[in-house]
């Protein structure tokens, strides 16, 4: 579990955290929370969204401990990647990103899917299409933009 799930983890930590020591180290302890209590874990979801989850609290532990606050607005809203992430930690958005991901014209749906589920660098991505690292970036966020607010139109109509 830890060899198969620890940059997944780590990287969503550091997404929260932008500090690689930070999201080391607590990528390391959520794993040994999530180790110790795998007894609770009931199998009915998927053991990544179980992981995120306590990733998240130990992170957000973390600096109850320490007593530093954390800006919620500066988290969740101008860091819209974490959004992102949050969505793909839930099965049935995972879904309906893919599903969107999939209606996406190109370049959007190709730069996106390196970026995210390929993990690889814009530099990498603009190579591949033949551009800059600055247009891979800048079409990787017009990308999200799109699926964040057609995710944002989705939860209006379910509420």
């Amino acid at each position: 579990m830890y060899r198969k799930y620890f940059k997944q983890v780590y990287l969503f930590i550091k997404s929260l955290s932008h500090d690689e020591s930070i999201a080391e180290e607590m990528t390391q302890e959520a794993f040994f929370k999530a180790l110790k209590n795998i007894d609770k874990f009931d199998g009915s979801k998927d053991i990544r969204a179980w992981l995120f989850t306590i990733a998240k609290n130990t992170y957000f532990s973390h600096y109850k401990k320490k007593k530093r606050q954390i800006d919620t607005d500066v988290v969740e809203e101008p860091d819209r990647g974490v959004q992102i992430v949050k969505h793909l930690m839930n099965e049935e958005d995972a879904f309906t990103v893919h599903q969107f991901l999939h209606s996406m014209h190109e370049p959007y749906k190709e730069v996106f899917s390196l970026r995210t589920f390929g993990e690889l660098p814009f530099e990498k991505i603009g190579r591949l299409f033949g551009k800059s690292a600055g247009w891979a970036r800048v079409t990787y966020y017009r990308a999200r933009k799109q699926i964040i607010d057609y995710m944002e139109e989705m939860n209006d109509e379910r509420d």
